[in-house]
């Protein structure tokens, strides 16, 4: 699609051409072609931002484009030194979190996480779909900084930067190794995931629920599958994840459902559905996160959001930036999750109601600290007698 057609097909006015020409244009020629880039998420792949070049494909007239070879996910082993990341942040429930990978392979086009992958010298784009790392480490990292002596037992959080059960966890196994590692300790953990894989591992979660340790929240942007394939290319359907959350329920282990993000003006009239099918399925609690567009996030997201909605670009874009002061993203502690003003409001009143009506949020449970046994192996305190 070219760039007068976008415009043509967005009904823009004259006055909102003006602004966007110039985006336009520069997207077009960043494009990557569709049959390279077939069941990905992002169409571009801009250079990240810590990089002091920037390379642009473009058509010199030889076909050359047409020889590059379409985007295969790439696998690497990383190994860090520590596994457990912590944070002070005001506005999540947890200080720590284990990420099994880096990248994720489920290319939502929404991931606020993308712009990570610029600290490797990668594109937030495709490279973040394809060019993945996984810490095969992790599990023995885990064991050895829980086994620390002093350590502070607080809930472990897995899924809050990318989703642990991805598809390539079918190979590397990562997350399933670390819930055995927390499963030996009674470590709590709560888990994210979009993945209808997280049911491989209800052998684990069961019991470690059973003893309060461990609960899951099933990430459901939509309903609709044709969204969701777009939005979403390679994650669970909207079905698994409502079987995803059943199963779990069923199996004794708290499943929660996050309605996340929220886009207004494109899912935002699902609400409702989502947390009338999700409690139908099982879960007792339920949360929901507002479109959050750092970095390179804001071009990816609204690049895809003309490529597939072009009719709706301008009033989605309206609606976000009046709930962001203005801007594409406001990182603003207390503002970035659920953003400001009457349309947030309204979101956020449609919410609450919602899980009122459905006994959502009513019996919110700890998880419990208080089973704590620290791993024997390295890094424990050996006996002096």
């Amino acid at each position: 699609m070219d760039v007068l057609q976008d415009l043509k097909q967005a009904a823009f006015s004259p006055a909102h051409t003006a602004d966007i020409a110039d985006h336009l244009v520069n997207q077009s020629r960043m494009r990557i072609g569709e049959e390279r880039r077939r069941g990905r998420g992002a169409g571009l792949n801009p250079s990240g931002r810590f990089e002091t070049t920037s390379r642009h494909g473009f058509d010199d007239g030889w076909e050359t484009l047409e020889d590059l070879p379409a985007f295969r996910t790439d696998v690497q082993v990383e190994k860090p030194r520590t596994i457990i990341t912590r944070n002070s942040s005001p506005d999540i429930s947890f200080d720590r979190s284990v990420n099994p990978y880096r990248g994720c392979e489920h290319g939502c086009i929404y991931c606020f996480a993308r712009p990570s992958h610029s600290y490797m010298g990668l594109s937030a784009g495709l490279d973040f779909e394809s060019k993945l790392f996984a810490k095969p480490d992790a599990a023995r990292l885990l064991e050895r900084e829980l086994a620390k002596p002093g350590y502070a037992v607080r809930s472990i959080a897995i899924g809050t930067n990318t989703d642990p059960y991805q598809p390539v966890e079918r190979e590397w196994r990562i997350m399933r190794q670390i819930l055995e590692v927390l499963s030996a300790a009674n470590h709590p953990v709560g888990i994210v995931t979009k993945s209808a894989l997280v049911m491989r591992d209800i052998d684990i979660l069961a019991p470690m629920a059973e003893r309060g340790l461990a609960k899951v929240a099933l990430s459901v942007t939509t309903l609709d599958r044709k969204l969701a394939r777009s939005m979403e290319p390679r994650a669970s359907t909207p079905t698994k994840r409502l079987e995803a959350i059943r199963a779990l329920s069923e199996a004794g282990i708290p499943a929660s459902v996050m309605a996340a993000p929220i886009i207004p003006g494109l899912n935002d009239h699902e609400i409702e559905r989502i947390l009338d099918s999700a409690a139908a399925a099982g879960a007792r609690e339920a949360g929901y996160v507002l479109l959050r567009l750092p970095h390179e996030v804001s071009p990816l997201f609204r690049d895809w959001l003309l490529r597939n909605y072009p009719d709706r670009y301008r009033h989605v874009m309206s609606l976000v930036r009046s709930m962001r002061g203005g801007k594409d993203y406001d990182a603003e502690f207390g503002k970035r999750m659920r953003g400001a003003g009457p349309y947030a409001w309204q979101l956020g009143r449609r919410f609450s109601l919602a899980a009122k009506r459905l006994g959502l949020n009513t019996a919110r449970r700890p998880l419990r600290t208080d089973l704590f046994v620290p791993p024997a192996g390295t890094g424990a305190q050996l006996a002096l007698l």
